[in-house]
């Protein structure tokens, strides 16, 4: 398995493979509105400072992680906004190996941390703590509906 830096070009790749994954359980979203989706690729990986990293198995893309370098009074970090694995190669320990992947890419780069989100109640939660990322205990994230 081998780790890609993609870049817009690899759009069409990045979309499928993201729609794939994101539209089946546990996550079920609803990604039919084409623009929409379209929308939320470009801004996450057409940015001056995107980083955008396929995980292959030969040609196959079986892992993504879609997020943007900033920079911090502690170092330059990798905030990670999306990541996921192909849903038929979840529980084989390939997201362990992609996340082992895109740690040593970080430190060849002169980054210091990874910094990503997710939601309690779902599978990433768990998969997150068990590979070594803590809680911020002072960090809270807010939203509001208009």
């Amino acid at each position: 398995m081998i780790l890609k830096r993609l870049s817009i070009v690899d759009k069409d790749l990045i979309t499928i493979f993201f729609r794939e994954v994101f539209t089946k359980a546990p996550w079920n979203d609803d990604w039919s509105d084409e623009q929409q989706l379209d929308q939320y690729i470009m801004e996450l990986i057409g940015n001056p400072n995107s980083l955008t990293l396929g995980f292959f198995d030969d040609e196959k893309m079986i892992g993504l992680a879609m997020g943007c370098i900033r920079h911090w009074y502690e170092g330059a970090e990798y905030h990670i906004d999306e990541l996921c694995i192909s849903t038929d190669m979840q529980g084989k320990g390939i997201g362990t190996e992609f996340i082992r992947q895109i740690e040593g890419y970080m430190k060849t780069e002169g980054l210091s941390r990874i910094f990503l989100q997710t939601d309690r109640g779902m599978p990433a939660y768990e998969f997150y703590q068990k590979r070594g990322f803590e809680e911020m205990p002072n960090h809270v994230s807010f939203i509001k509906a208009l």
